[in-house]
């Protein structure tokens, strides 16, 4: 069953304090904004392909399964889109490739994952099994994995347990769902002792969540409920700014993550920046901590390049100075008591912002990734990171996406993608964290 919701109009009101990029607050010329650090990476997954020889296998989203007593021992797990899923060790050598096989309803087709995150502890054949839960764009439906307890011992680490004929998302039946307007940005959560998915919709500004649940036939999901975002947004100049896509299309959200302690969610609406919004939908006023270098800029869509350009190059912009669109993956990495981070992928200018948890969720900083003996990270989409140790990443692990992938061991004629991983302590020494 669905229930959509609207978002508070206040979520809109949040907007008119807005000032232009040339103020202090978003680092004009009095203040500009400070240079990213940099931290460097010597280790990354192998490349992948996308095309037919590669198994139109395409890197996206990164999650990381933390074994609960052999930390070397863990999994990476990757979505690989119509290549399916991967499977890294701690040493980032592949140890899985699980195909994007057809969903289990008498509909279904063959996969495209998009976003993966892991769920701890569910039911599974009576048993506690974590699981890996993947959001399935070409069947508008989550798919889940359960993981074998052995981790990187295991000879097969993921086995698929999705319960057959489960409801679409978003669309209201399988022609819909050829239009691609589906399942696109996941993370898992708890709340009041049952597990929720919370998903973003391709091309769209709504938002899902959808309660967990198992059975003798898999796990599957229940209580699908909807909450539009903001689409558009008023100016300090009077004006209204709609970003830029192509039509039929929507400033879209991808990258989410929610904070476990609060049930506050984070999410990254890519041409527009960075959210915070009260769990379950609805149940409070979302609010926009974060804006994209360009917000405000009015932008015309060419259909002849399919891209779009600013009406009036020089019209200021009212955005921010941590994020340029696209804003991407969201993850967060949990200090003591209520203290952490939230790091969120700057795809437009390969970087990483870095945000409180707490309080009004102030910017601590930007980083990127360098590498040392492979490439840098470049066009980063989704990325995780984990506060406990993992293998030899002792602090906690970073693991993100790169695009293209360009190191040695790439071939450069190829569109090639792969993931990086970084210690955690070393993003910490260069923001000078906690």
């Amino acid at each position: 069953m669905r229930r959509r919701l609207a978002a508070p109009p206040a979520a809109l009101l949040l907007l008119s304090t807005l000032v232009p990029a040339s103020a202090a607050a978003s680092g004009g010329p009095d203040h500009p904004a400070p240079a990213p650090a940099t931290v460097t990476t010597s280790v990354e997954t192998p490349a992948l392909y996308d095309d037919e020889a590669g198994g139109n296998a395409s890197g996206d989203d990164p999650a990381i399964w933390v074994h609960p007593e052999h930390s070397d021992r863990s999994l990476v797990v990757a979505t690989a889109k119509e290549g399916g899923l991967r499977v890294y060790s701690v040493a980032a050598t592949e140890l899985q490739s699980v195909a994007a096989t057809a969903a289990p309803r008498a509909d279904g087709v063959p996969g495209r994952y998009n976003n993966v995150d892991i769920a701890y502890g569910l039911d599974v054949d009576g048993r506690p099994t974590d699981v890996a839960v993947v959001s399935d764009r070409y069947n508008d439906q989550i798919r889940f994995f359960a993981i074998d307890p052995a981790g990187a011992g295991a000879t097969t680490p993921l086995t698929e347990v999705t319960a057959p004929e489960l409801e679409f998302l978003f669309s209201p039946d399988r022609a819909t769902v050829a239009a691609e307007q589906t399942a696109y940005g996941l993370a898992v959560y708890r709340a009041q002792g049952e597990t929720y998915a919370v998903v973003t919709q391709e091309g769209s500004t709504t938002i899902a969540t959808a309660r967990l649940t198992t059975g003798p036939d898999g796990i599957g999901y229940t209580d699908v409920q909807h909450l539009a975002m903001p689409g558009e947004f008023p100016l300090p100049d009077g004006t209204t700014w709609v970003p830029c896509e192509e039509p039929g299309v929507g400033p879209q959200l991808e990258g989410v993550s929610v904070d476990h302690r609060t049930g506050t969610l984070y999410a990254a609406q890519e041409d527009v920046g960075l959210w915070r919004v009260p769990l379950p939908l609805g149940s409070g006023e979302p609010r926009l901590i974060d804006k994209v270098t360009d917000f405000g800029v009015h932008d015309a869509y060419d259909p002849e390049t399919d891209e779009c350009a600013p009406v009036d190059p020089e019209a200021p912009s009212y955005g921010g100075k941590n994020l340029t669109a696209d804003a991407e993956g969201v993850d967060i990495w949990y200090g003591p008591g209520r203290t952490g981070y939230v790091l969120v992928s700057s795809q437009g200018d390969d970087t990483y912002g870095v945000y409180a948890l707490t309080g009004r969720n102030r910017s601590l900083g930007s980083f990127r990734v360098a590498g040392d003996g492979v490439d840098d990270v470049n066009g980063s989409d989704g990325i995780a990171v984990s506060n406990a140790p993992v293998g030899e990443y002792g602090s906690g692990l970073l693991v993100t996406h790169d695009e293209p992938e360009t190191g040695p061991d790439a071939d450069g004629e190829r569109d090639a993608t792969g993931f990086s991983y970084v210690h955690w302590s070393d993003v910490t020494q260069a923001l000078r964290l906690r």
